[in-house]
C-alpha cells in the first residue's frame, strides 16, 4: 500500500445487488488510483461483504493477473445478482388511478423510467400523457405540445402539480 494511503468509504457488496453497480462505485471511490492495478486489486475486497469475501478468499492464488480480470470473475461469479433493464413498454402498464394524485403516479413512473435501457425518452413522455385520465388537463396539454424531452415533461408536471 503506498504511504498514507487511506481507502475510502466503500458500500460493501452483499451479494445480493447488481455487481456492476458495485464494481463502478469502487471505480470512482478509487478515481484517483485507478492507474495502480495491483493496489486496485488489494483493495477490492475492503469494499466486499461477508458472501463476496467469501468468493474472494477461494480465488487460487496467482490465477487473477489485472483488475480488470478480478472484475470480470466478480462479474461471472455475481451474475445471478445483475438488474435486467427494464423494456420501455413496460412504462405501458403504468395508469393514473382514480383518486391518485399526480404525484404518485409520477413518482414511481420515473423509478421505472430510470430502469429502462436505451434513448427512449419520447416513447416514456408519450406513454406518461397516455397514463394519465382522459379528462386530464395536463394529458389534454400534453398531447397539443407535446414535450421534446424529458425535462420538458417534469416541467409541465410540476406547473400541473
Amino acid at each position: 500500500m503506498p504511504d498514507r494511503f487511506a481507502h475510502p468509504p466503500f458500500n460493501y457488496y452483499d451479494g445480493k445487488t447488481d455487481p456492476v453497480e458495485h464494481v463502478s462505485h469502487y471505480i470512482q471511490m478509487m478515481s484517483l488510483h485507478t492507474h495502480n492495478d495491483a493496489l486496485m486489486c488489494k483493495v477490492f475486497p475492503l469494499s466486499l461483504g461477508p458472501i463476496a469475501l467469501r468468493w474472494f478468499s477461494g480465488l487460487l492464488k496467482g490465477s487473477i493477473r489485472s483488475f480488470s480480470e478480478l472484475v470480470q470473475e466478480f462479474g461471472v461469479w455475481f451474475v445471478t445478482c445483475s438488474q435486467v433493464p427494464q423494456p420501455v413498454d413496460t412504462l405501458l402498464s403504468m395508469k393514473m388511478r382514480g383518486g391518485e394524485t399526480l404525484r404518485n403516479y409520477a413518482n414511481p413512473y420515473w423509478e421505472l423510467y430510470n430502469e429502462i435501457s436505451g434513448d427512449n425518452k419520447r416513447v416514456a413522455a408519450s406513454t406518461f400523457r397516455i397514463g394519465l385520465p382522459e379528462d386530464s388537463g395536463l394529458r389534454e396539454s400534453l398531447t397539443k405540445k407535446p414535450p421534446k424531452g424529458m425535462r420538458q415533461l417534469m416541467r409541465c408536471i410540476e406547473e400541473y402539480k
